[in-house]
């Protein structure tokens, strides 16, 4: 694979074949000057993954991700990625990016919707395997009759493969996601896949203002050789627990063998938290604290929700937002300290199943508070107004006449 010069690994400052300049990743992320640039969601992945030294992709078309498959394609014919292939189904591609990961390589694909469920059986997989590959899901319809438009049902699918998950908002999130991702999915403690999630055509298919960091300067490569699982060697677990007998047999070790691993995954993620705090600025964010109602939600259903609020403060209305930046881990204490003080809690999603408000009321004392909603579903949109609404009927229901000025 790409990115190896000899037994050892490329220094940072050093030049690679692109002229790109290897680079810390403090100094790339905080310190690098960036500059502004017009891009759609699609171009954006192009252009981080242009950034990130980038060893093997395989792709395979679905909608909404087609474009980004193709343009990292391109990275690849002009140098910047260092082996490419397309795969002959989306099952076949995960198949195929674990085979480039358990070689040492740093993995990069993309999938979305039906591809997502036709590949799932690679996703524990690959966690179980330590194998910190990055996939890009852009989020659509799942459910018959289908719709290729935005909904974030097929993540309620992700939350126990034992991955990382990190929900970008915008197209900003989403180039700094996918450069940040690596750098905590590689390191030995955590050493899991990640996946960087953004909703379909709302930030794909859409141009936004980006500020990215320069062209010429790089992520440093992956080390294989720091992972905690030794790369290809059929007598090192978790290769050769996979195929050794007394795994397969029904007995009492066999069983604690998978347990302990399993619980051993789960671990890795919440050892996660502390790389990813200092990079993404904390597992959440948060407006107007001290709010007595406080919108809750990833994604896009956040800007929906900053609109909602924009529309309330018109009215002399006072309302908080808390925006979730990863799923898993989930933010727990962070939640549960950012939302002690407040009365009427909403999730607006963009799915019909409530999988966040499910995650928000399972690790929040007086759950009562949380209202499943507004939820729109196979590719509608979510305009403000719908959770201003929603707001305005869950109040008057509970007897709340007039709603708190502030």
């Amino acid at each position: 694979m790409a990115g190896h010069e000899g037994n050892g690994m490329p220094q940072i400052g050093s030049v690679n074949k692109k002229g790109q300049i290897i680079t810390d990743p403090q100094e790339l992320f905080f310190l690098s000057p960036r500059s502004q640039a017009f891009l759609t969601g699609s171009e954006v992945i192009k252009e981080a993954v242009k950034r990130a030294s980038v060893d093997f992709s395989v792709a395979y078309p679905i909608t909404p991700q087609s474009e980004a498959s193709s343009l990292v394609g391109e990275l690849f014919a002009d140098g910047y990625v260092g082996d490419y292939m397309r795969g002959e189904s989306e099952f076949a591609v995960m198949g195929e990016c674990a085979g480039g990961a358990f070689g040492g390589a740093r993995v990069f694909t993309t999938t979305a919707g039906p591809g997502t469920l036709r590949a799932f059986e690679n996703f524990p997989m690959w966690a179980g395997s330590r194998l910190p590959i990055e996939v890009v899901f852009t989020v659509r319809g799942v459910n018959s009759p289908l719709s290729i438009q935005p909904d974030t049902l097929e993540i309620a699918f992700m939350l126990e493969t034992g991955m990382l998950l990190w929900h970008a908002e915008t197209a900003q999130d989403l180039f700094d996601y996918i450069l940040k991702g690596y750098i905590v999915a590689e390191k030995p403690e955590v050493h899991l896949p990640i996946g960087v999630i953004v909703d379909g055509f709302f930030v794909t298919h859409t141009k936004d203002m980006v500020m990215m960091t320069p062209e010429n300067r790089t992520l440093p490569h992956y080390n294989p050789y720091a992972s905690p699982v030794t790369c290809m060697d059929m007598e090192s677990p978790p290769v050769r627990m996979m195929r050794d007998p007394f795994v397969m047999k029904s007995n009492y070790i066999s069983y604690m063998t998978h347990a302990s691993w399993q619980l051993e995954v789960r671990a890795a993620i919440e050892r996660s938290r502390k790389h990813t705090i200092p990079l993404l600025d904390g597992l959440i964010e948060v407006e107007n604290p001290d709010a007595e109602i406080m919108i809750v939600s990833s994604g896009t259903a956040v800007s929906q929700g900053r609109e909602a609020i924009r529309l309330f403060r018109d009215q002399g209305i006072k309302v908080g937002l808390v925006k979730i930046k990863t799923i898993r881990p989930f933010p727990e204490q962070e939640l549960r300290a950012a939302l002690k003080n407040a009365k009427h809690i909403f999730v607006p999603e963009f799915n019909i199943a409530g999988w966040m408000a499910k995650e928000i009321k399972a690790i929040l004392p007086n759950n009562e508070r949380v209202v499943a909603g507004p939820h729109v579903a196979g590719g509608m949109t979510m305009p403000p107004e719908i959770i201003v609404e929603e707001i305005e009927k869950s109040l008057a229901m509970k007897g709340k006449k007039e709603l708190i000025h502030g």
